[in-house]
């Protein structure tokens, strides 16, 4: 894994940064956030791994791989493998790049939202796991590993930066969540520009009471089938 400071991420992007510290220095997130992470993973991990389990035994039926593991942005620049349930054909990038040269709409989107709303890529069973969720159940070794946090900001990729802004730092000092403040405020519904403010709301205000209503709050967005 390859550290980059946030200057040299700024630099980078070409992004002009306001400089934001990191959350609040409270014990919550100086250790107690951690230590929450830790405890949530260890008492869902035995009935999640079942889970995981089968749908990766489905999911390697058509020969690929039942795990994908994409390159996100972490905390400081930190760059690791987030990981999810394959939910995409095997060639999913020459698919994506097929269809975005065939569709002048689309590639707008895509460079919008880094998001399509008909996403050829997607399997069978791959409508099912976005919808619910359920592709993100093996973030939980992310959270375990200090990679990511139950509730942060969306993990990211490199270029995705720039769209930041001079909020960039707000999302640099944090560790990505499996869900956050995007998750249970429209998620695939709001704008960019939203997610960066809500970022930067999240970090503001960080304390226990409110990553416990978020994760709460995530079960109804996830039984609303609001993913895509």
């Amino acid at each position: 894994m390859q550290d980059f400071s946030l200057s040299a991420q700024i630099i980078d992007t070409g992004i002009s940064s306001k400089t934001y510290g990191p959350a609040s220095s409270g014990f919550y997130s100086a250790a107690g956030k951690r230590a929450f992470d830790i405890a949530l993973a260890l008492v869902l991990l035995p009935f999640i791994a079942p889970l995981i389990l089968v749908l990766w035994f489905i999911v390697r039926r058509d020969g690929g791989p039942g795990f994908f593991g994409h390159t996100r942005v972490g905390k400081n620049g930190k760059l690791f493998k987030c990981w999810k349930i394959r939910s995409m054909v095997v060639d999913a990038e020459a698919k994506l790049r097929a269809y975005l040269d065939a569709n002048p709409e689309a590639a707008a989107e895509w460079d919008r939202d880094h998001k399509l709303t008909n996403d050829p890529r997607i399997n069978q069973l791959g409508h099912i796991l976005r919808k619910t969720s359920l592709d993100e159940l093996p973030q939980i070794w992310n959270v375990l590993k200090g990679e990511m946090s139950f509730v942060g900001p969306r993990p990211i990729v490199t270029k995705e930066l720039a769209k930041y802004g001079n909020s960039v730092s707000a999302y640099l000092v944090q560790k990505p969540g499996i869900t956050g403040l995007w998750q249970i405020s429209g998620r695939n519904d709001i704008s960019y520009d939203q997610r960066v403010a809500l970022d930067v709301a999240y970090l503001s205000n960080c304390n226990f009471t409110q990553d416990l209503t978020i994760i709460l709050k995530t079960g109804s967005a996830v039984l609303g089938k609001t993913g895509r």
